[in-house]
């Protein structure tokens, strides 16, 4: 293994390792929307059970704790997925592993439609958490095989955003489904979308070098960046790196937000502000929707650095650092009584994270070879994963014998500074690996 610094030959640091080449297409847009639908599917399911909670609380009967332990089962099988699905990624290829993990987590999806107890939600939400594994790694892996370094990040921030749409889409249908049908068609209706999914995929995607649709200069572009050395790659030789670690602690560290962020936002507005199932449409898209602006902007906020002039290493730490601070304020969020203001604040730190988000999953794609990065995305995940187990047991014991949002929000707020100080501890520069 030898580490190489990203410099020109008087021993400078250059932006980016991607030579003067037009672009000559636009095809590799089309990947990002595809990319962009499987994970705007991805989070429509996964959003499903957030909704309903405060429903399926009343209809179920379950408390504070039992809700804490069917979020534990889907994130237990989400750490377990990504840590074996990346590298299945890595091994069956983007298009044939990216279309399996799709058919099998609508299945799953689906499958919460035959539950009607606390036990049969869990085991329907650990076969969804197995499944939905495979859509990040999927996904990250593709950027890199389309996308040169200097457009990655914000080609990360555009898929990424369908993590928000589908926040926004699914509390608009998700209610009216309900109301009108029940909550089983609800889970049922909002996973059938993902079969065009499946059409288009098979039919648009393959490799850039396999792709018909893909002009010459396109295909010139896209492989501008010096490529990857032509081996395999053990999955454990990959713990080894420090930029590994470096992207599992930054996942360890801030994906639990996330994930609270997902499962307990709507029963916050419900139990502190009065939202209910038929009103809750509105707090959420706007919170959801402001996420997206931040996946996008985040992404393109590296991207623009890199353009100017920076360096990979500075570009996407400032961007990182930017988002850090941004999500601070939810600190306050559960001592403010008007909702305008909450919705705001919890806009703010979703918007945030995503755009931290769209730069962490970068670095993966700046500092390993393409043919590793479905497995470090994977190995990262599983970390990810592990923070959010960790945060939905200890949410479900502080509102079960408190009842306070307070000291949540609290750790929500400063993850995300404490990630950035480590993460440039253990990579103080980017560096490409080669194997």
């Amino acid at each position: 293994m030898l580490l190489t610094e990203d410099r020109n030959l008087s021993g400078v640091e250059r932006s980016n390792s991607s030579p003067a080449v037009k672009p000559g297409g636009k095809y590799r847009w089309v990947i990002v929307a595809l990319l962009f639908f499987a994970t705007t599917t991805n989070y429509i399911d996964r959003q499903v059970f957030g909704i309903l909670a405060p429903f399926l609380e009343k209809e179920i009967g379950w408390n504070e704790l039992d809700y804490s332990h069917i979020v534990i089962a889907f994130q237990a099988a989400y750490a377990i997925g990504l840590l074996l699905v990346g590298r299945l990624i890595d091994r069956l290829g983007t298009k044939i592993g990216y279309c399996l993990a799709l058919v099998c987590w609508s299945l799953a999806s689906m499958g919460h439609a035959l539950a009607s107890s606390v036990r049969g939600f869990a085991v329907a939400r650990f076969a969804l958490g197995i499944s939905e594994a495979g859509n990040f790694p999927a996904a990250i892996k593709t950027v890199a095989e389309w996308f040169p370094k200097k457009e990655r990040a914000f080609a990360t921030g555009l898929f990424n955003s369908g993590s928000n749409i589908g926040a926004i889409l699914a509390p608009l249908m998700v209610p009216w489904i309900t109301i009108q049908y029940g909550w089983r068609m609800a889970f049922i209706i909002t996973a059938a979308i993902e079969l065009i999914w499946v059409i288009l995929w098979l039919i648009f995607y393959d490799k850039p070098e396999k792709s018909r649709r893909l002009k010459t200069t396109e295909l010139a572009y896209i492989q501008s960046d010096p490529p990857d050395a032509a081996v395999k790659i053990p999955w454990l030789s990959l713990i080894k790196y420090k930029p590994a670690w470096a992207f599992a602690v930054g996942k360890l560290l801030t994906d639990p937000a996330w994930w609270f962020y997902i499962f307990w936002i709507p029963k916050f507005l419900y139990s502190k502000h009065g939202i209910t199932l038929n009103k809750i449409g509105l707090p959420l898209i706007i919170i959801f929707l402001m996420a997206d602006v931040g996946s996008i902007t985040g992404g393109w906020l590296s991207s623009f650095f890199i353009k100017r002039g920076w360096t990979v290493n500075k570009g996407r730490k400032m961007a990182m650092f930017i988002c850090a601070f941004l999500v601070t304020p939810i600190i306050l969020v559960s001592q403010v009584s008007n909702i305008w203001v909450v919705v705001a604040i919890l806009s703010l730190a979703t918007a945030a994270h995503q755009g931290w988000s769209a730069n962490l999953f970068t670095i993966t794609s700046d500092v390993f070879p393409r043919k590793a990065v479905g497995s470090v995305v994977g190995f990262g995940g599983t970390a990810g994963a592990i923070g959010g187990m960790l945060i939905s047991t200890a949410a479900g014991l502080i509102l079960e014998f408190t009842g306070s949002y307070m000291l949540i929000f609290l750790i929500c707020g400063l993850l995300y500074l404490v990630a950035f100080g480590i993460i440039h501890l253990l990579v103080p520069r980017l560096v490409t690996i080669e194997m």
